[in-house]
């Protein structure tokens, strides 16, 4: 009989994969790297990125479109941009921007690491600087500092008309700007339309206005974004034909317009079995826009598109020791590892987000069906669900020899949503808080306990301290 783990996955998955193989020990390799070796010298839990792994997607994608260009003889060009939200570490966006990325932001202290950078070396002045996100005066200020500065490839996504009257205020100069469209959300989704854009219907009369009361303003992108990423289905191509449409009544109306965004990111790797034709989707979709401008009678626009995960995801793994087998009951049994999913690997807990989970070790023992818990006493501190069929099967604990476990593709969000050392989505800081108490009259008195979060803060802890250039 063939009860092995090695059995189990060959049995179930091509084996060995690209970035996954055993070492002549039959331990697990990663990208050519032995996980034992990792845990031996570091220790247990531990957290890495594989950097190589960044640059090889950027350059993935790129070859991909533009391949899917000179076969369509597509006359336009093709940019990739990073999404910084993603992982906002110095060493990711390093790589992503030696791989040739451009830079998306989502918040005004993006742009303190942009200056960072820019001032390091690290990014030059001519690179593509798309600036996403609600716009409160501080995000539209630290915009102009970076044009004063010499990036004159700033580009702010203009959201909604509160933004106009900031921009009128602010912005005395010529400034590239885009819109974004407000597209409307999957039927499960639970509501109709994203709370981000301009509606289809409301984009040339908010042009229009645009042009009459900012006319420093020179609309050259119109942005487009779904949140269930860019998928072969019915409501991706619909909602993309609506924008297309929407982009060539623009166009004949505005001649700076030359650039579609196509935000919303490619699906990354969560399981062995993971299928995704990525160049059937990049040449579709090259596709349907060049014929639709055709049929309307306008140039063919620049592609941009937006990746954070696919970037960065694949790059990032953590590891773990099973410290203990609890046996709740006949079936259950319950592997304890030496950390919490739901300050490491938050999205697993919170969104149900799945990663590939592979043993480091013992994949010549029998394998058994297994629970996966957190060190924390909070109930939702586990994982149950892989790819063989919502069920985790791993070799049989013994208390003889240790056994250690891996997740995978865990590169991209985790360390934000977690909180690494005080570090937040979005780079949103900490609020201020206040203790509210009475005095012996029973007047109210307060007492600041911490202030605000500042940038300087979240910026050393990501690694763009002076001594860390």
């Amino acid at each position: 009989m063939k009860t092995k783990y090695i059995d189990l996955v060959e049995q179930t998955f091509d084996w060995p994969q690209e970035e996954f193989r055993l070492d002549d020990n039959g331990n697990l390799t990663f990208h050519g790297v032995s996980l034992m070796e990792l845990v031996r010298e570091h220790g247990t839990p531990l957290k890495f990125h594989y950097l190589p792994k960044i640059g090889e997607n950027i350059r993935r994608a790129r070859s991909w479109f533009e391949d899917a260009m000179k076969a369509h003889n597509y006359q336009a060009e093709y940019h990739y941009c990073y999404v910084t939200k993603s992982s906002h570490f110095r060493f990711v966006i390093e790589e992503a921007v030696r791989a040739g990325a451009h830079i998306e932001t989502s918040s005004p202290f993006d742009l303190d690491i942009v200056s960072h950078l820019f001032k390091d070396g690290v990014i030059p002045a001519e690179k593509r600087i798309i600036c996403n996100g609600f716009k409160k005066e501080e995000y539209i200020t630290k915009i102009n500092d970076l044009v004063s500065a010499g990036m004159h490839n700033i580009m702010p996504i203009i959201d909604n008309g509160f933004e106009l009257e900031l921009f009128a205020r602010h912005v005395k100069h010529p400034l590239d700007v885009g819109i974004r469209i407000a597209s409307e959300e999957e039927p499960k989704f639970e509501f109709y339309t994203s709370r981000l854009g301009i509606g289809y219907r409301s984009i040339l009369p908010f042009y229009r206005q645009m042009k009459e009361q900012n006319p420093e303003l020179r609309l050259r992108m119109l942005h487009f974004f779904v949140n269930t990423g860019i998928r072969d289905n019915a409501y991706y191509w619909n909602e993309l034909n609506k924008t297309l449409k929407v982009y060539c009544e623009l166009k004949r109306e505005c001649p700076t317009l030359d650039s579609l965004n196509i935000g919303g990111g490619f699906p990354i790797k969560n399981s062995l079995g993971f299928e995704y034709d990525y160049y059937y989707m990049i040449d579709a979709i090259i596709e349907q826009i060049k014929t639709t401008c055709e049929e309307e009678g306008v140039d063919v626009p620049h592609i941009y598109t937006e990746f954070g995960s696919f970037t960065v995801g694949e790059s990032g793994g953590a590891l773990y020791k099973v410290l203990y087998q609890k046996k709740q009951n006949d079936r259950e049994r319950w592997n304890m590892i030496d950390s919490s999913f739901m300050t490491t690997l938050p999205d697993s807990w919170a969104i149900s987000r799945r990663f590939i989970m592979l043993p480091v070790n013992g994949w010549d023992k029998n394998y058994e069906r297994v629970f996966l818990g957190g060190l924390t006493c909070d109930s939702d501190d586990y994982y149950n669900s892989e790819q063989h069929i919502n069920a985790i099967y791993l070799p049989q604990f013994s208390d003889m020899k240790e056994l250690f476990i891996g997740f995978f593709n865990t590169g991209a969000y985790q360390d934000s949503i977690g909180g690494y050392g005080g570090v937040h989505h979005c780079l949103i800081p900490g609020p201020k808080h206040i203790l509210i108490d009475r005095d012996e009259e029973g007047n109210v008195v307060t007492k600041v306990f911490s202030e605000e979060q500042e940038s300087a803060q979240m910026l050393g802890l990501l690694g763009y301290s002076n001594h860390q250039k």
